[in-house]
């Protein structure tokens, strides 16, 4: 198709179309599984860094071939089937496990889009309308795996993991949800390109103009990720090693390998949504959206070396989100179970709840006031808020915020240890009065008075 304003075409059908996608598929595909075994490589020289130590440091130059040596041990290693487990279900738990962990990746826009002979393609594997409800959808399809891998194992420890799974998923996909909702306010559109182009035409990464929505989105990607302190589902200090305590070889490393697939799509998921995705801050250079309803292009010209300089953008915000999902690993202790459905049900829902309400009347009053607040187009439609607009939602969430950090901060929902060990005293001091009670000698209870009968 030709757009008629600077000779651009875009490249969606025919033999050039195929071999682009194909290429995509494999070099994504090929990208994510390297980067997912080098993430347990940068995991353990994190933690060693953090602890002072030196890590891994025998394989391969600097210990880059530990992955490589991890792969071939799990390989080698004996697969055991406990005599009483689901044959079926437990192959089938790891399988379903790591799929949509990698498949999720495929609507994530990783760079701006490439101009080649044949037309222009966009740097995402698949660029669905209802790309970030896709997402959404195929994410939470991880947990099944993890389910079921407890039921299948027939092991209490098991199972007790994937039921601590199955409840946490449930907790946090709701508060997910609802903190994407104020984006939807603003953008419009659930397509991620579209997302990256809105904060750039706002001028302003949606960080902070929903800062409550971005607050609460990393907290349940913390939970959906089963990472530290939310890893209740292992929890090696009471279930053993939870849901794959029975599993071994490569099925045991297919956990693993879906989860830091998973922490690698959600940390590039928060770069798109919330730090301007593939956009370079203080340059107009990269802001483009595509092709338009009417074939026209939107946003600045493509070139090649914009697409390299965007993918470098978009791998630092990601690998700045990976970076603290590790970090917050190896520094903050597990919750308790009590803690995180307080956490979930307590907080993060109501105050959710609350923000989606607020965030919407103050749309619907940048939409009343109109300018400056507002860019409206040559056609008198709508579009997205200006900076200044930006500007007043960040006051908005700021102030949310502060009242959500200082509710949690009370200990009235979320108590901890401290409060723990007061209600245990306080349980303590009164079982105590009360066996004291039981103890003292009991007193006979006075004679009742004699009734005297008069005589008349």
């Amino acid at each position: 198709m030709q757009a008629a304003n600077n000779g651009l075409r875009v490249l969606d059908e025919g033999m050039p179309f195929l071999l682009v996608s194909a290429v995509k598929v494999i070099l994504v595909f090929t990208v994510v599984m390297v980067v997912v075994a080098m993430l347990t490589l940068l995991e353990r020289k994190v933690s060693a860094w953090m602890q002072d130590r030196l890590g891994p440091n025998r394989v391969g130059p600097g210990g880059l071939l530990q992955p490589a040596a991890d792969g071939l041990k799990n390989i080698l290693k004996e697969e055991t089937n406990p005599a009483e487990a689901h044959g079926v279900f437990f192959t089938l738990a790891p399988m379903l496990s790591i799929i949509p962990a990698l498949v999720t990746f495929a609507v994530i826009p990783f760079a701006s889009p490439l101009p080649t002979p044949w037309g222009v393609t966009g740097m995402i594997v698949a660029d669905l309308p209802v790309g970030i409800l896709f997402l959404l959808a195929f994410s939470s399809l991880g947990v099944y795996g993890i389910v079921i891998a407890g039921w299948a194992s027939f092991n209490k420890y098991a199972l007790l993991g994937g039921l601590r799974a199955g409840a946490q998923m449930i907790s946090y996909e709701i508060a997910l949800g609802l903190s994407l909702m104020s984006l939807f306010f603003v953008t419009g559109n659930v397509g991620l390109p579209e997302i990256v182009y809105a904060q750039q035409s706002m001028n302003l990464w949606f960080a902070l103009p929903f800062a409550v929505s971005f607050f609460f989105f990393w907290i349940s990607c913390f939970a959906e990720t089963n990472r530290l302190p939310f890893d209740l589902p292992e929890a090696e200090s009471e279930l053993v090693t939870g849901y794959h305590t029975e599993y071994s070889s490569m099925k045991f490393s297919m956990f693993f390998i879906a989860e830091y697939a998973h922490v690698l799509t959600v940390s590039a998921l928060m770069a798109t949504l919330f730090l301007g995705g593939w956009d370079i801050p203080g340059w107009g250079g990269d802001d483009m959206l595509g092709f338009g309803p009417d074939g026209q292009w939107i946003g600045a010209a493509p070139a090649w070396w914009k697409t390299i300089l965007t993918f470098g953008a978009f791998a630092l915000k990601t690998f700045f989100f990976i970076m603290v999902f590790m970090l917050v690993r190896w520094t903050v202790p597990r919750f308790r179970y009590d803690q995180v459905m307080d956490l979930g049900w307590k907080i993060m829902l109501p105050a959710a709840l609350a923000a989606v309400v607020i965030t919407a009347a103050t749309v619907l009053a940048l939409d009343s006031a109109g300018e400056p607040f507002v860019r409206v187009g040559d056609n008198g439609v709508r579009g997205t808020f200006t900076v200044w607009g930006g500007l007043v939602l960040t006051a908005v969430n700021l102030a949310m915020l502060a009242i959500v950090l200082w509710v949690m901060d009370r200990g009235r929902t979320l108590a901890g240890t401290g409060a723990l060990d007061e209600k245990r005293a306080a349980a303590r001091a009164l079982a105590r009065r009360r066996a004291e009670l039981r103890q003292s000698p009991v007193r006979p209870a006075p004679a009742p008075a004699a009734h005297t009968q008069r005589v008349v």
